[in-house]
């Protein structure tokens, strides 16, 4: 049987066998990678360095810049003179990597919601930092998971998500409409915003900027939003993501502005259509790509298609809404001078699928009494533990719960952790036994009771109720 064995080439040493071959990938880098801002010169340029310079001087007889790049089909070719159709379709084929975002290998990561989800190196490099990384442990639903079993997921898998669908609705749009210019930058810069808008979360999520802060310091007004931005901008500075953006063709300054409007949004006040156009990172006419993850004007967004698909998938409830139809049927149209993601009237039944599964859960789980009663007795802890955690921050200085998130270095270990910290105190931290007693009652189930509940009166019930019913004689 041995000399029936296929020989092994004598190239091929014993350890060579066992290697894994190296992708063979072909990766152009430019100065100023956004082809749409080449001139004539940057795109023979690129065109050398794809091999086919014996076409530039036909390319710079006829003006043609970066932006001329996205209009050019196999008759214009043929017209500027390059007669052979094989060196056409070989130009066009270069062309086409300008506007494929994928021209390196992507990382796969294998969600349970959305399949197999391949990420841009620039994103996973954001993904390895411990600011991105901190998200494993904070759970998604909070206190949920004291009630709803399999409510265990947590941020880092819902920001991925999020990340994900964010590049495929706007490169859906890039590629159904090309009129848009939507360039790499804009579509990186979209998934980043889709990755990063969770960031600055604090423990039990909703519950730290809900119920904690609000109780703990009810000077202030902050939200998990403005954590974010500055989570984010201590992620760039501590793990040197500039220089990474850098080699990608980013404008720096120009798009970290553009990423954190993204994450935060602005009032609706002041995205009326005769408002002055309040963002900087993007001009007016790049307005549709506001409304990617934090639509302010009316909601539908990917942030939201992700945590429906994905809490309704680990609580257990059904989800109606098909996110997937929706990116074929969205098209950008120009309302009174503003570019809008607009949808077909016919997919009108899709999108109230779409509230009504919001609708559901918050009946059902984000507001379910005994969830409600688990987030205020979490909170009561939290306010009773607050002057004796202790969480180191920059320059040696400690800070309390309720104001690690004015030092990022503090706020990055502040995760859920806490919980059990408070839970099981070290020794001789008896200042924290009223915090534990209440998280010892919750895992009893020795809930707070129930004494009564009325419903609040809405402006239509007062008007009746006081200046109908009343007495004339009062």
């Amino acid at each position: 049987m041995s000399n029936r064995k296929r020989p092994i080439p004598d190239e091929f040493s014993s350890s060579d066998r066992f290697k894994t071959p190296e992708k063979g990938v072909s990766v152009v880098r430019l100065p100023g990678s956004d082809f749409m801002q080449w001139g004539v010169e940057e795109t023979c340029r690129y065109l050398r360095s794809q091999g086919l310079g014996q076409w530039e001087d036909a390319f710079r007889a006829q003006n043609i810049t970066g932006v001329g790049l996205r209009y050019l089909k196999d008759a214009e070719l043929e017209k500027i003179g390059i007669k052979c159709l094989g060196d056409r379709l070989q130009i066009l084929h270069s062309l086409r990597k300008l506007w494929q975002i994928d021209t390196e290998p992507n990382k796969v990561f294998n969600d349970p919601i959305h399949g197999h989800v391949e990420l841009h190196p620039l994103l996973i490099k954001i993904i390895d930092t411990p600011q991105f990384q901190r998200l494993r442990n904070l759970k998604q639903l909070g206190g949920t998971y004291f009630v709803f079993p399999g409510a265990s997921h947590n941020r880092f898998e819902h920001s991925i998500g999020v990340g994900y669908l964010a590049g495929e609705l706007v490169q859906a749009l890039n590629e159904r409409q090309p009129e848009l210019l939507i360039s790499r930058r804009d579509i990186l810069c979209v998934q980043i915003a889709g990755l990063c808008h969770d960031l600055g979360h604090g423990p039990f999520s909703h519950m730290f900027d809900g119920r904690f802060i609000p109780k703990a310091r009810p000077e202030i007004t902050w939200k998990h939003e403005h954590a974010s931005l500055r989570m984010f901008d201590y992620m760039v500075e501590a793990n040197g993501l500039k220089s990474e953006m850098k080699t990608y063709g980013f404008k720096v300054e120009e798009d970290l502005v553009f990423i954190k409007e993204l994450i935060l949004g602005k009032p609706l006040s002041t995205l009326e259509n005769d408002a002055p156009w309040p963002y900087e990172g993007r001009q007016q006419g790049k307005s549709f790509l506001y409304e990617i993850v934090a639509n302010k004007l009316n909601g539908i967004d990917v942030d939201k298609f992700d945590y429906f698909a994905r809490d309704c998938h680990h609580l257990g409830i059904q989800n109606n809404f098909d996110h997937l139809r929706y990116f074929m049927f969205v098209r950008v149209c120009e309302v009174d001078g503003r570019k809008h993601i607009c949808c077909r009237d016919k997919e009108v039944d899709n999108l109230y699928d779409m509230f009504q599964t919001r609708n559901r859960l918050h009946k059902r789980a984000y507001q379910h009494k005994v969830n409600m009663n688990i987030q205020i007795m979490i909170k009561d802890a939290f306010l009773k533990a607050d002057p004796y955690i202790k969480i180191s921050g920059s320059k040696e200085e400690m800070f309390t719960l309720s104001k690690a998130k004015n030092d990022m270095e503090a706020y990055t270990k502040l995760t859920d952790q806490v919980f059990e910290k408070i839970l099981h105190p070290d020794l001789h931290q008896d200042e924290l036994m009223p915090a534990s007693n209440i998280l010892k009652r919750i895992i009893s189930r020795d809930l707070y009771k129930c004494l009564g509940e009325a419903k609040r009166l809405t402006l239509k019930d007062m008007t009746q109720k006081f200046f109908f019913n009343s007495d004339p004689k009062t």
